[in-house]
């Protein structure tokens, strides 16, 4: 099986396949991120940290241990998370800017740490060896995505994905209707950072080559830049903002050195003309039932909330 899907990626333009490949990695790291920041309202600007410890953690197991690479990523992402719930017990009880420079701080913690530690190969980074699976890389790295994909819908639709919802509205009125905020913004940030951690694991092992640098202060803001573009809180924006700003190095490649300040410039035209993202604010509902000939159920549409007069 493994050879027949070689076989099929072999026909596929190698330069177009680790595009694709990127894409699929910055869709799982944006969507770790909306459910922190979009879904939840906790700006965190240290989320390339985390990303950064499940790539040195994947690496690692994988050259100490030889586990399988589904183990090795499920264990990554755990112990990623374990971090975050550590680091997000303290932090958490700060909100806004507060919030933003605490987890900045802790990005550059972890990365002087990376750089310092004998064990990651100090500055030279780690060789990361291939990944133990029969399965080709580009095609795991879209089973993960697929996977990241349910699991957020599923966190969006339920019980405890209103309760973040109604913290990210008021925390002092979520917490007044019962809700235990702290709780369930240390248990948001666990996800997030869960699925920063696989992420890290797919980037080590696609890139084949980690150093701490690759995690610094601008590839977390290229990750909040995807969900701000495709808007925030919104599942289908997470997937297009990563699409385009995942692809957008190769087609502003003759214009590297200035690739930041198009980024800028496209926050700000987006700031002005559309500030809730591309899909932010869209109810996807209602746009398919209008498609299909359907009037949508307004009362359904407008929550469980909705009282009758």
């Amino acid at each position: 099986m493994g050879e027949a899907l070689q076989s099929l990626l072999g026909h596929i333009n190698p330069y177009l396949l680790q595009i694709i490949v990127n894409i699929g990695i910055g869709i799982v790291l944006a969507l770790g991120l909306n459910v922190i920041t979009g879904l939840t309202g906790q700006l965190s600007l240290g989320h390339a940290a985390f990303m950064s410890i499940g790539a040195f953690t994947s690496a690692l197991i994988t050259i100490k241990l030889g586990l399988p690479f589904g183990l090795n990523i499920l264990f990554t992402g755990l112990v990623t998370a374990a971090v975050g719930t550590i680091i997000g017990y303290p932090i958490l009880r700060l909100t806004g800017d507060y919030l933003a420079i605490c987890t900045l701080g802790f990005a550059e913690i972890v990365k002087v740490i990376f750089l310092n530690l004998e064990i990651t190969n100090k500055a030279l980074g780690l060789s990361v060896p291939s990944p133990k699976t029969t399965i080709p890389m580009p095609i795991v790295v879209w089973l993960v995505v697929i996977l990241a994909i349910i699991l957020v819908s599923f966190i969006h639709n339920s019980r405890f994905g209103r309760a973040l919802k109604a913290i990210r509205g008021d925390e002092i009125a979520a917490e007044a209707m019962g809700i235990n905020v702290a709780r369930y913004k240390v248990q948001s940030f666990a996800i997030g950072t869960f699925l920063a951690g696989v992420g890290g694991g797919l980037y080590a092992h696609f890139i084949s080559y980690i150093n701490p640098s690759d995690f610094g202060f601008l590839k977390s803001i290229d990750i909040l830049s995807m969900i701000v573009l495709g808007g925030l809180g919104s599942i289908p924006g997470s997937v297009i903002g990563a699409a385009v700003l995942s692809a957008a190095p190769e087609f502003l490649r003759f214009m590297a050195s200035y690739r930041m300040l198009v980024y800028g410039a496209l926050l700000v035209f987006m700031m002005i003309f559309r500030p809730n993202g591309l899909m932010g604010g869209i109810n996807f509902t209602e746009v398919f039932l209008r498609a299909i000939g359907r009037q949508p159920h307004m009362k359904g549409l407008m929550g469980q909330g909705t009282r009758k007069s």
